[in-house]
């Protein structure tokens, strides 16, 4: 296996990819992949263009996917427009990979606990054609809920916007908490009207044959690639 393909009802033209830290990952900052690690991404998933590299900064910024956004500051991109490739980066945060069940829409949001509750989801789905309920949206991989451990900051900042986000974390010691991502994505994405979603079982820090992982590896460590892009 050299990447992972959502398990989703996704219209046929759309492509979807994930992949795993022995097919590509070189990408160890917020640099731009270089060009041998664009060739080698591009041979692998036999893409279409050159895919669009966001700078990801934990924000709320979502910007559309075209070539004059290329190495943005922005945590997600969308377009209705075939062979335009969305793309996010992670290796411990939440990628998710969104498209409507007409095939004429994608997006891919980069979420860690930053993003998420800042809204990074909210910013990116305004920026959808149709309705939440006619979305799909898959959960890719991401640190479980058994490791991602968090202290009061990260339990108020949802807490506080959404009451029962509280039931997405477990007490861990005193002033920390187990926190689910995916729970957490589902809580924002439902919320919005979204119920189509699926993935969300996966745990990049345990599964080291598989994943990069942040906090694993303490910052040194390459990045998975989340695609998603509309054939032509």
């Amino acid at each position: 296996m050299s990447f992972i393909q959502p398990e989703w009802p996704a219209p046929k033209r759309i492509k979807a990819y994930t992949t795993i830290r022995s097919s590509w990952g070189e990408r160890n900052s917020i640099n731009l992949p270089n060009q041998q690690a664009n060739e080698r991404l591009t041979a692998l998933l036999d893409l279409p263009a050159e895919p669009l590299w966001l700078t990801q900064t934990h924000s709320a910024l979502a910007v559309e996917a075209e070539p004059q956004n290329q190495g943005q500051k922005a945590d997600a991109s969308y377009t209705s427009n075939p062979n335009q490739i969305c793309t996010v980066v992670t290796a411990d945060c939440l990628p998710l990979l969104i498209c409507n069940k007409k095939g004429t829409f994608v997006a891919a949001i980069h979420a860690g606990w930053r993003g998420l509750a800042g809204g990074i989801i909210e910013a990116t789905l305004k920026h959808a054609p149709e309705p939440a309920h006619d979305l799909l949206v898959w959960l890719g991989p991401a640190i479980g809920p058994q490791k991602f451990e968090v202290g009061r900051d990260v339990f108020e900042a949802f807490a506080q916007h959404t009451p029962h986000a509280a039931s997405a974390f477990v007490p861990s010691a005193e002033e920390k908490w187990l926190a689910d991502l995916y729970e957490l994505a589902r809580i924002r994405l439902t919320a919005l009207g979204v119920s189509a979603i699926y993935g969300g079982n996966f745990c990049t820090h345990t599964q080291s044959d598989l994943f990069y992982s942040y906090r694993r590896d303490q910052g040194q460590t390459g990045r998975m690639a989340s695609l998603i892009w509309i054939i032509a």
